[in-house]
Formats: C-alpha cells, sequence, structure tokens
C-alpha cells in the first residue's frame, strides 16, 4: 500500500466532526482536564482505598487469630488459611470491578462513571464517560495484579492451607464488598451514577446491586466459616 492510498483509508477511519480521536477534540480534552480532573481522580480511587484498609484490617484480624490459636495449641500442625484467603479477595475485587465494568458500562450501557453528572447522551459526554471508565478499569487491572502477586507468593510456602473453597469464598467475598463499598460510594453518596442511569426511577435497581452485594458477601463469609471450621477443627 502506497502513501497516498494509506492516507485515504486514515481518512475513513475520521469522523465527520473531523477528529480522529477524543482526546484530539478539544471539547472534551477541555472537560476531562479541568478544574476537577483531580477531585475526579481521587474520587475514582476513593472506593479502592476504602477497600484497601478493610482488606487490611481483615488480614490483622485473621493472622492474630490464627497466631493466638496456634499459641493455645503449640503441638498442632496446622496450615494456615491467612494467605489465601487475603490473596483470592483480592482478586475478588479486581474481578467484580472488571465485571461490574464490562458487563453494566461497556455491554449493556446502562450506565457509566459519570452518568449522572455528564450525560452520557452525545459524542462529547460519551468520550468523557468512556476516559473515566477506562481510569476505572485501570485501578481494577492495578488491584487484579496485585491479587496475582499475592497468589504466586503462595507457591513458595509449605505452611499455607490451599483449599479450593476458601479461594471460592475469597473471590465471592472480594466481588460482594466491591459491589457494596462502590455502591455506596458511587450511587448513593457521590450520586456519580445510577445502575440503570436512564430509568424513571433509580432506586429498585440501586438496592437491587447491595442486596445481591450482600448475597455475595455472606455466601462468601459462611464458605470462610465453614473452612476455617474444618482447618481448626483438625
Amino acid at each position: 500500500m502506497n502513501r497516498k492510498n494509506a492516507l485515504s483509508l486514515l481518512l475513513l477511519c475520521v469522523p465527520a466532526t473531523g477528529y480522529a480521536c477524543p482526546l484530539c477534540n478539544e471539547e472534551i480534552k477541555a472537560q476531562i482536564y479541568d478544574s476537577q480532573f483531580y477531585p475526579n481522580l481521587f474520587i475514582m480511587l476513593s472506593a479502592f482505598i476504602v477497600l484497601s484498609v478493610i482488606v487490611a484490617i481483615m488480614a490483622v484480624v485473621t493472622t492474630r487469630k490464627h497466631k493466638r490459636w496456634q499459641t493455645a495449641n503449640p503441638h498442632a500442625q496446622v496450615l494456615t488459611p491467612v494467605p489465601l484467603t487475603t490473596a483470592s479477595v483480592v482478586l475478588g475485587i479486581g474481578f467484580g470491578g472488571f465485571v461490574d465494568g464490562i458487563f453494566f458500562h461497556q455491554i449493556l450501557q446502562v450506565h457509566e462513571m459519570l452518568s449522572n453528572k455528564i450525560p452520557a447522551t452525545n459524542y462529547i459526554g460519551k468520550s468523557v464517560n468512556m476516559f473515566w471508565d477506562g481510569i476505572f478499569h485501570a485501578f481494577c487491572l492495578i488491584v487484579a495484579l496485585v491479587g496475582v502477586v499475592l497468589l504466586w507468593k503462595l507457591l513458595w510456602r509449605n505452611d499455607v492451607d490451599r483449599s479450593g473453597k476458601l479461594l471460592t469464598a475469597g473471590l465471592l467475598f472480594g466481588w460482594g464488598i466491591f459491589n457494596l463499598v462502590e455502591g455506596i460510594i458511587d450511587h448513593h453518596l457521590l450520586k456519580l451514577h445510577n445502575v440503570v442511569e436512564y430509568a424513571t426511577n433509580h432506586a429498585p435497581a440501586n438496592y437491587a446491586f447491595l442486596g445481591s452485594s450482600v448475597v455475595f458477601s455472606l455466601v462468601g463469609g459462611f464458605l470462610f466459616n465453614q473452612e476455617n471450621k474444618r482447618i481448626y477443627a483438625g
């Protein structure tokens, strides 16, 4: 393909507005990189900060519980469930974010990250929301990678319980608490978007989302409890 044909093909990809990409559009850039850019960036991160605190508290509490049990039972040989529990919960948070973003934001497109603040009803609004959806997915990717690293580190330890039920429990619990924290912060407190943005009544879908989050968390917690009984009974 010669240079002239390549240029002609490129021009076919340029929309009628004359902009080949969203960030080539000055109006889109102005709405993204405005005075609210850093506040919006912090908002995207806020749910992940809260979730990090929750996971850290869980890890500390379960580690102390395991050490107390070992002190009370010095001759018992028990594999610790803490590392796999922590890794699987972190993975569950990352996967939960991806499911939310891929299913609700991209496939169904019933809402986008800032769709209650910036309606995604035209090219500008859609592009701005897509940018912040990308930032949200970037944070999800970081969380998932942290979970993979934590899981990989278990390969080099001989004192860790590797139960499939613990892994399943962590994934469900992490998914549940992600939806719960993200739903409370983004849907109810900050009102960035609603589960079904263009519904006449936002409450049913928003509360159904929280309800399903509680169910996932309870199922994960139940499986954790069952596995802990098995581990410490043995």
